[in-house]
């Protein structure tokens, strides 16, 4: 077997090509799976800067998230605008920020968008790249939203931010330039969970409900017992001990793992949930929440567009500049969101 090769800085710029010769003879595979060779060489990196059995503090966490994303991730389309706002919350102010493409008209969609990061760690900085791509190559404006994290704040604070920052944009869509028919939902891993437990929660309530929701690699049982869990435990980026770390500070108990508002995939129906597009990875352990979700959203009735990028690992999208597929995935989240969300034009 070949010698291991580090990645490097300098990597970043390489075509797929040259990083899959740097690879040859030590590819990961898993069955008929082979690793994209970016991924890899990200994924190696990653770990000899941060040792899985290494666990930091909360804000260090923080800290090596933003550089993560500062140095992978690329930028906004240049074209997008922003503006920072805030809606109320139950435990004061819920920062948000909006970005507007040019081109979206008014009144145009508008999707909200929750952010990844175990739900400890991730702001409206470390997912500007993911929110300005899905503006600009979807058309509609993008409100994010930095709900309340753990351990500071435990569960179901984030979710309660979340749900406020909804009911806050079904009532002020139109002071926004947005049209309220057309509002969707979305997030990637916790903010893919907060998302769905958002959907649950609000097809339960009288008022709007959202017209789709995007859930990019979701975290839907905290129970961590699905199949992609256990095999999947030595996972790049998200490796089995730090899943561990994220849900123990999130959860305020281990009994909130079977509440539905934590674990999505537990509720007893999925009836009367929004058109759903939902991106996995095959080497990301969260594969088979987002499979298995998908597949209980069907057989309830719900329309389901289910994307997998089987050589791809968790976070992806937030590594753009380093990994290609993972604009790739937001083009293909873009393109489903302008067609469901044209849909509902009048």
């Amino acid at each position: 077997m070949a010698e291991a090769r580090p990645f490097t800085l300098e990597d970043a710029y390489l075509g797929e090509d040259e990083a899959a010769r740097l690879l040859e003879g030590r590819r990961i595979r898993r069955g008929d799976r082979v690793m994209d060779p970016k991924a890899q060489l990200l994924g190696e990196f990653i770990v000899s800067l941060r040792p899985p059995d290494q666990l930091p503090t909360p804000e260090e966490s923080r800290v090596q998230f933003r550089r993560m994303v500062d140095l992978f991730d690329g930028p906004p389309p240049e074209s997008v605008r922003t503006r920072d706002l805030t809606c109320p919350g139950p435990d004061g102010e819920v920062p948000l920020r909006l970005f507007e493409p040019g081109d979206a008209g008014s009144p145009a969609p508008l999707l909200l968008y929750l952010h990844g990061g175990g739900w400890v760690q991730g702001d409206l900085d470390t997912h500007r790249g993911v929110c300005g791509k899905l503006a600009a190559w979807a058309g509609c404006k993008v409100l994010a939203v930095h709900y309340r994290l753990a351990p500071e704040h435990k569960f179901p604070a984030g979710l309660e931010d979340c749900h406020a920052a909804w009911r806050w944009l079904a009532a002020n869509a139109e002071a926004l330039g947005a049209d309220p028919a057309r509002l969707a939902i979305g997030g990637d891993s916790a903010g893919a969970n907060l998302t769905a437990a958002v959907c649950q929660i609000v097809a339960g309530e009288e008022g709007p409900v959202p017209a789709a929701q995007l859930l990019i690699y979701p975290s839907v049982d905290l129970g961590w017992k699905l199949p992609s869990h256990r095999e999947l435990e030595d996972a790049f980026v998200l490796p089995r001990v730090r899943v561990l770390w994220y849900t123990g500070l999130y959860l305020a108990s281990a009994e909130q793992v079977a509440n539905v508002r934590a674990s999505p995939l537990r509720a007893e129906s999925l009836r009367g949930q929004p058109p759903a597009m939902i991106v996995t990875a095959g080497f990301d352990p969260l594969l088979d929440d987002g499979r298995l979700y998908a597949e209980r959203l069907r057989a309830d009735g719900v329309d389901v567009t289910y994307r997998e990028f089987p050589g791809q690992i968790h976070a992806f999208v937030s590594l753009t500049r380093v990994i290609p597929q993972g604009d790739v995935a937001i083009r293909e989240a873009a393109d489903w969101l302008r067609g469901v969300l044209k849909a509902r034009s009048p």
